[in-house]
């Protein structure tokens, strides 16, 4: 497969997630923002903007911060390329690109996506929650006709690649940000009893597990009132749990081998395959101790330069010309 084929089926794939994960972290942060004794609803708000690296040009365009000017720049601003629509419109942008590459069904998914959403800012949308709702449908439309049409090759392969490497950075930088949201929790390692004085912790706690599409495995494997430790355990370090970065390393280490390098890039690619078993095999045998020990914040930082290494790994081998 061509290089530039590659990379466009990959960063279809990336573009997608990455709106679905765009939506989810604003569903969680306007929870967040609206709970009493907060830690303070304005650093709440900028949590989205901070993760994207959109505070300055928001902050050029908006006097103030708030929940509906950030909904607007974040989810329906074509001149903001962190939005969700911008997402869509360059997932779709790479799908035209390769539509050779995918089945009917796929491009039906993703056009139609891009078509209803780029109304959006014109018409304006029922609701906050139905949009961030209508954004999950069609990621999993998407990956669902990804998933029940596409001939498992080199296209498939990329894109799933695409998708798992977008998510364990979105897991990471959510879980990140969120953490440092709730203080008590994870400072203590103490459970978050459903009291007047922790309520707002035991809801952001809440709000950050269904934003990951984890509340009911939480209570599925714990059977318990939530506490911080056993979050942290779950989004880094269970292989059952489609979000948490185990999953996501698992599901990399599996595709890789079934990717064949360009002969002058085999080199790159068995460093590719070295990375991410390392960072997969760090994960399996870690322990949520050792991650707490070290600083859930250092450690995740610690995650993401190293998934950034992959990512840039991975561009070297497979998606550049050689």
């Amino acid at each position: 497969m061509l290089s530039r084929t590659a990379s466009q089926l990959y960063w279809m794939s990336r573009y997608v997630e990455r709106a679905e994960n765009l939506v989810r972290m604003l569903d969680v942060t306007q929870s967040l923002s609206m709970l009493p004794q907060s830690h303070g609803a304005r650093t709440e708000l900028a949590a989205p903007l901070a993760v994207t690296g959109a505070l300055q040009d928001y902050s050029a365009r908006h006097p103030q911060l708030d929940a509906e000017h950030l909904f607007n720049f974040m989810a329906l601003d074509l001149d903001n390329p962190a939005s969700v629509l911008s997402c869509l419109r360059s997932a779709r942008e790479n799908a035209h690109a390769v539509r050779g590459q995918i089945t009917a069904e796929m491009w039906e998914a993703i056009n139609s996506t891009w078509l209803e959403g780029r109304s959006f800012p014109k018409r304006g949308i029922p609701s906050v929650s139905s949009f961030f709702d209508w954004v999950k449908e069609r990621s999993h439309l998407f990956r669902g006709a990804t998933y029940g049409t596409l001939q498992r090759n080199d296209a498939y392969m990329f894109i799933r690649l695409g998708t798992f490497i977008e998510r364990a950075d979105n897991t990471a930088r959510l879980l990140d940000v969120k953490s440092q949201l709730i203080e008590p929790a994870v400072e203590t390692l103490a459970p978050v009893e459903v009291a007047s004085d922790s309520a707002p912790d035991f809801y952001a706690w809440s709000a950050l597990l269904r934003s990951l599409s984890a509340f009911e495995a939480y209570h599925a494997i714990y059977r318990d009132s939530l506490e911080g430790r056993r979050v942290t355990e779950l989004l880094i370090l269970r292989p059952d749990v489609p979000r948490s970065l185990r999953a996501c390393c698992d599901e990399i280490v599996a595709i890789l081998p079934k990717i064949e390098a360009n002969q002058g890039a085999l080199d790159a690619g068995r460093v590719v395959k070295k990375r991410a078993g390392q960072l997969a095999l760090r994960l399996e045998y870690g322990s949520v101790d050792e991650i707490l020990e070290q600083g859930l914040h250092r450690w995740l930082t610690g995650f993401l330069d190293e998934s950034a290494a992959l990512s840039e790994a991975i561009r070297g081998a497979y998606l550049q010309a050689s």
